[in-house]
């Protein structure tokens, strides 16, 4: 009971740091998700010894549900903070993105893993795919903060959350095939991939969401209309939509964490842009009240002992997946999307793929389905990477691209 009480003091007193210093956060080189797990080390057993997982329950059954949970609320503010027809509208850039980005990614990620761990290919495509997902709590931070809103054009911050909301629940059919080729015969694993992983799991995960998400916004205006509502609240009724398709998306052996994207995109063409203002409220709720928690409980479980065990290829394959997973990737890619013909916003979307909550869920997914933990030290490995990474320029990049574009702006009225 007494560390119960700690990590409600604990989680309760970051929040309102972070809540009264945000803005100063948002132009530091410290990331609030790096801060949020420098003081889970601290407490940890490692640390101060103040907090010890281990001792609660199965430490990464229970990083496991908290990080589906954040990750689903994000979703669903992704979602929501989207225009309704941008995904629509753009469809063709989302496509590249997801279908050939994305698996692209994935080989990537595991080709290295394959060549500076040298690890058998099946083994390295479970790192390859809890890693290959752009991820969308850190995401939201880099493109919803003053300093992105004030530097990054909207369009490359809505192409952005758009991907990493989708690739997201995407990542699942990459990370069961491994998963599925370890554990079956070739041909059952490529039949169950195709069958149940693809067009039940997947697309029955984006069916049960979208109508959900329909029924949710026709059931708010129904409500609405017959003044049924007192004190309508936005964020409640998101919130408790998500909750829904995440529970019965699983109870349905569904991808929930797609269907909860599915779900906020549907609902929002319901309600057509209504209560718009409480948008923020939910991304906000995520960054502050999900995001840290996640990130203290991963300072505290942190796998120091196999990190050591890695030794400097670890380190190695860390800023190798940073540099080649997707800057090359996006570069080839420029092309086809019209969002990033401009040279430095498509090198800033190349840099600013963070590897974050999403790769460390599929990660204890990996390990409670197989037994094997190589994708939990490696992709832990390089979540930490990537949160120092970008947390660290993050803010120094746009305000950079702000300060181009407004230089360029100055000549051209000139």
């Amino acid at each position: 009971m007494q560390e119960i009480n700690i990590a409600l003091a604990v989680v309760g007193g970051l929040v309102l740091v972070v809540g009264l210093l945000s803005s100063p956060l948002d132009r530091s080189w410290l990331s609030v998700p790096l801060l949020a797990f420098l003081l889970g080390v601290a407490l940890s057993p490692q640390g101060l010894g103040a907090l010890n997982p281990e001792e609660w329950v199965d430490s990464k059954r229970l990083f496991e549900e908290t990080a589906r949970l954040t990750l689903g609320i994000s979703l669903m503010g992704i979602a929501l903070r989207l225009p309704p027809s941008y995904p629509f509208v753009h469809w063709r850039s989302l496509l590249l993105l997801l279908a050939i980005g994305m698996p692209a990614m994935f080989l990537v990620s595991a080709l290295l893993t394959h060549w500076v761990l040298g690890l058998p290919l099946l083994m390295a495509l479970l790192v390859g795919g809890a890693v290959c997902a752009t991820d969308p709590v850190v995401a939201s931070s880099i493109v919803t903060g003053g300093v992105a809103k004030e530097n990054l054009p909207e369009a490359f911050r809505h192409l952005l959350s758009t991907e990493s909301g989708a690739n997201d629940g995407l990542a699942y059919p990459m990370v069961l095939l491994p998963i599925l080729l370890l554990t079956l015969p070739a041909g059952d694993a490529w039949m169950d991939w195709l069958g149940r992983v693809w067009l039940w799991e997947t697309g029955g995960g984006v069916l049960i969401g979208a109508v959900l998400g329909w029924a949710g916004g026709r059931a708010l205006q129904w409500s609405e209309d017959r003044g049924y509502l007192d004190q309508p609240s936005f964020l409640s009724i998101t919130l408790a939509l998500t909750i829904l398709v995440l529970g019965l998306g699983s109870l349905l052996e569904t991808n929930s964490l797609l269907g909860v994207f599915a779900a906020g995109l549907a609902f929002d063409q319901e309600v057509g842009g209504k209560e718009r203002s409480e948008e923020d409220n939910v991304q906000e709720a995520v960054n502050i009240l999900l995001m840290l928690p996640v990130f203290v409980l991963f300072g505290l479980i942190a796998p120091w002992s196999e990190w050591l065990a890695l030794g400097w290829k670890g380190v190695w394959l860390a800023l190798l997946v940073l540099v080649l997973r997707r800057l090359p990737v996006i570069v080839l890619m420029r092309p086809w999307l019209p969002t990033l013909r401009d040279w430095p916003i498509a090198l800033i979307m190349g840099w600013f793929g963070p590897i974050g909550v999403s790769a460390l869920y599929y990660a204890t997914l990996v390990s409670s389905r197989t037994g094997y933990d190589i994708a939990w030290t490696a992709g832990s490995l390089i979540v930490l990477a990537s949160m120092i990474a970008h947390g660290m320029t993050a803010a120094p990049f746009a305000k950079r691209y702000g300060r181009r574009e407004m230089r360029n702006s100055s000549s051209s009225d000139a």
